[in-house]
């Protein structure tokens, strides 16, 4: 087979490095990719919302399955056009994808298929937002409605907070067109969990459970970022915690998409909020998640194409995938700055002295090269520096040794990713 990986991020590194493994891929494909995809696979200089120019690589190279990555091109309609061609595309049409491309669209299917979430009110003004404000209780979450790399909510402590919130989403364009239209929803408590599912248009099949840290300060603290390190197996996510997601959350969202007219192929990602009342749904991605997707990968002991190609050809039905037993953690290094304002450019030593420590494997995400063959750093989060132990406590330890041998002053990670599991 020949696959074509479209993004250029880590969890883009991840599924390069498992899927170049797989005896069924005779020659496999980025675009764009990074300097550490490039080590490994051959880059093509398409960016990943250039859906014309995919589609005409797909075409020319006779590309078998297009596995792709982000978001973006997801929403901009990739896999329709692709399968036009009768080229295999994994990932969801537009149609679908606007489980992550509207927030909004989203509660109300939730609201329309009894699907467990956090009350919510969509607005376009700043008066009915604030007005439906002063009604709650804080903290309160205000979600800008379109994609926003991760960056569109705010969980605000105070009545102020939320006002203040909803006045640079909908009058000082925070956030662009993606904060035309917001969401204003109850804070709900509990413990947060990562949930993934392969899905085939009626059928689910659950992958292994991870955990993320979205915030960027060790012990949650700061602002909200795309994720700073992630972990799996997370021990909240029990056998009894997967069933209830399937039946209360992910099949009733397959099952409704179809109803709807959208059937859903891909993977689906559940931000979940494990509360007292049982496991609700914070949010849906339409791609695996970055970094969750790149300890998935390292823990993944089947092939995962023929796993892609099933979701794709409907055949989900009796599928299974095995996992190692083992543990994996990531743990992500960030441009100082980020996930404000970062220069780039910046030189990166020691990178394969961190690959020696065991179970060790460096994806790199905002990655490039300059004049002199240098790794050097181009976006804010720019590598996942990855570890596999016995124990998740073990993959912990070397991961951060990992990240000790690494030469970066720029950079920064969190101390303390895997808290949660201890």
């Amino acid at each position: 087979m020949k696959v074509l990986v479209v993004g250029g991020g880590g969890r883009e590194h991840a599924l390069c490095w498992v899927i170049n493994g797989s005896p069924l891929v005779d020659k496999l494909w980025c675009a764009p990719g990074n300097a550490g995809i490039a080590l490994e696979t051959e880059c093509v200089a398409i960016g990943a919302e250039d859906v014309d120019a995919l589609v005409n690589f797909s075409k020319e190279n006779r590309v078998d399955l297009v596995v792709i990555g982000p978001e973006a091109p997801l929403v901009l309609g990739l896999a329709d056009l692709l399968q036009e061609i009768g080229i295999r595309a994994f990932g969801p049409s537009a149609e679908a994808a606007v489980l992550e491309g509207s927030k909004g669209f989203m509660k109300d299917l939730c609201a329309r298929h009894d699907i467990p979430t956090a009350a919510y009110a969509r607005f376009t003004e700043p008066e009915p937002a604030k007005a439906f404000v002063s009604e709650m209780d804080p903290p309160i979450v205000v979600k800008a409605d379109g994609l926003a790399a991760g960056k569109g909510v705010i969980i605000c402590e105070t009545v102020d907070q939320a006002n203040a919130a909803v006045d640079d989403m909908l009058t000082g364009g925070a956030f662009g067109d993606a904060g035309a239209e917001i969401v204003i929803e109850e804070f709900m408590g509990g413990v947060e969990a990562s949930f993934f599912a392969l899905v085939d248009g009626e059928n689910a099949l659950p992958l292994a459970s991870a955990q993320d840290h979205k915030r960027v300060g060790d012990g949650d603290t700061g602002p909200n970022t795309g994720g700073m390190g992630a972990y799996s197996p997370a021990p909240v996510v029990t056998e009894q915690i997967t069933q209830e997601v399937m039946d209360r959350i992910i099949l009733p969202t397959v099952a409704g998409m179809k109803a709807e007219g959208k059937p859903y192929q891909g993977v689906l990602y559940a931000g979940l909020m494990l509360t007292d009342e049982g496991p609700k749904l914070v949010e849906y991605n339409v791609r695996f998640g970055d970094p969750e997707c790149q300890v998935l990968m390292t823990r993944l002991m089947s092939d995962l194409v023929p796993a892609l190609v099933a979701a794709c050809d409907g055949e989900l039905k009796d599928f299974d995938l095995r996992w190692f037993d083992e543990a994996a953690m990531t743990v992500v290094m960030a441009t100082q700055g980020y996930p404000g304002p970062y220069e780039k450019g910046s030189v990166i030593r020691g990178l394969e002295n961190a690959a020696k420590i065991a179970g060790a494997t460096i994806f790199h995400a905002g990655t490039g090269t300059n004049d002199n063959g240098e790794i050097t750093a181009t976006g804010g989060r720019v590598l996942s520096v990855t570890a596999n132990a016995n124990t998740i406590s073990e993959a912990q330890e070397r991961a951060y040794k990992a990240v000790d041998r690494i030469d970066w002053p720029e950079g920064f990670c969190r101390r303390d990713i895997g808290w949660r599991a201890f």
